[in-house]
């Protein structure tokens, strides 16, 4: 499934601010996820960059002047206002902010926000000390209040040197956030799902501890995709490296217990669980409280204890749950066992020895085995799209349910 940017028609609003730079980035990125783009610039932002440079990255020409003869557009406002599925500004200086508010229209940036009914996602940057100004937190209050999204800013070092709040947030994460809004509307809108990651470690004493190679990249698109589909996610996630997904409530914990407990406090009034972490069998019977030092033996014996099975254990009515089953050998009959052992609705099957689709990759190769008891062999895809092909399934489920 694409996400919910392809096809879709974004116009960027580029504002007068040394961030202006990053938009080029932002750009590119929207471009790369197969979106239409069109930049417009103020007077401002065309001292900061070029409008060569965003026609050379979009294969469209900038705008710049309202009423320009030349333009494909026409009068440009007044197209690219309807054109739009998303506008977005960033950066958006607090000059823009202020006329945004005030329903200020005096170039193509402005103009166009007054003339369109798609919504509006701004990216503030600016001296720390503008954003904090009361007149520059009126006026985002005001255009919250009528429903425009706002990104950031986040705190950082500026280029006037000054440290503070004031920076524009990162152009991957407005993408986040342009998939975050152009999803809302999508098939899990209104349902609120829980997804785990990662693999979780178990303490030897305060200094090592047993894991095992879940990258937890799996759990991760899973929870894109559902964000991306219009659902509110919850993700669970084992230490990982990876960035926090925009839109999605992270929830970080370490060992199998904690999983346990978070999973058995979110779960509750959600619709379904995708259990994709990797979560440990064993953990020590006993934790030391001191570094264990080498010494003189050349071996050292755990005692190791079953951890609780969190799938298992849960019995909330009406949840879709849904298993993972990173098996070695014998794998649709071990998912299968996995499926009925744990009372799930779907169980999704890996051979984590594959080449390409194991742990840390990519791209992933599953199996996916219902109630029904046929098995769905999936050819190697991106994680995100085996996430998809997995909601496809949830979703079905849920719609069959009260």
């Amino acid at each position: 499934m694409p996400t919910p940017l392809q096809g879709r028609h974004i116009a960027l609003g580029v504002t007068g601010s040394i961030a202006a730079y990053k938009a080029l980035d932002l750009a590119s990125k929207l471009i790369q996820a197969n979106a239409t783009v069109v930049a417009m610039l103020t007077d401002g932002a065309t001292r900061f960059v070029s409008p060569l440079a965003f026609a050379a990255i979009t294969h469209r020409p900038a705008v710049t002047d309202l009423y320009d003869p030349q333009s494909e557009l026409g009068i440009d406002h007044v197209a690219l206002a309807e054109q739009a599925d998303l506008v977005i500004v960033a950066p958006a200086t607090a000059n823009t902010l202020a006329k945004m508010a005030h329903g200020l229209a005096d170039g193509p940036v402005t103009t166009t926000l007054l003339a369109t009914a798609a919504p509006v996602l701004v990216a503030p940057a600016m001296d720390a000390h503008m954003f904090d100004h009361p007149a520059t937190q009126d006026n985002l209050a005001i255009l919250r209040e009528r429903g425009v999204y706002v990104a950031g800013p986040v705190s950082g070092r500026m280029a006037s040197g000054l440290v503070g709040t004031g920076r524009m947030v990162e152009p991957a994460d407005l993408v986040g956030h342009a998939r975050l809004i152009l999803g809302l509307t999508g098939d899990l809108s209104g349902r609120r799902l829980v997804v785990t990651a990662g693999g979780t470690e178990e303490a030897i004493d305060p200094v090592r501890v047993i894991t095992n190679h879940s990258s937890g990249k799996m759990g991760y698109a899973i929870a894109e995709a559902a964000r991306d589909r219009g659902a509110s996610v919850t993700l669970v996630a084992a230490p990982n490296s990876l960035p926090d997904p925009v839109g999605v409530s992270v929830v970080r914990v370490t060992s199998a217990a904690d999983m346990g407990s978070a999973v058995t406090s979110a779960v509750e009034n959600t619709d379904a669980l995708v259990m994709a972490a990797a979560v440990s069998d064993w953990t020590p019977a006993d934790v030391s409280p001191h570094k264990a030092k080498k010494g003189s033996s050349d071996s050292i014996t755990l005692e190791l204890k079953k951890t609780e099975d969190i799938l298992a254990s849960l019995s909330s009515p009406g949840l879709v749950k849904v298993g993972f089953a990173a098996e070695t050998e014998g794998l649709e009959r071990n998912a299968r066992a996995k499926l009925t052992g744990k009372g799930l609705d779907l169980v999704v099957a890996n051979d984590v020895t594959d080449p390409g689709s194991g742990f840390g990759s990519d791209d992933n190769r599953v199996t996916l085995i219902g109630r029904d008891g046929e098995a769905e062999r999936l050819p190697k895809m991106a994680k995100y799209e085996v996430g998809h092909r997995i909601l496809d399934r949830v979703a079905a489920i849920l719609t069959q349910r009260p």
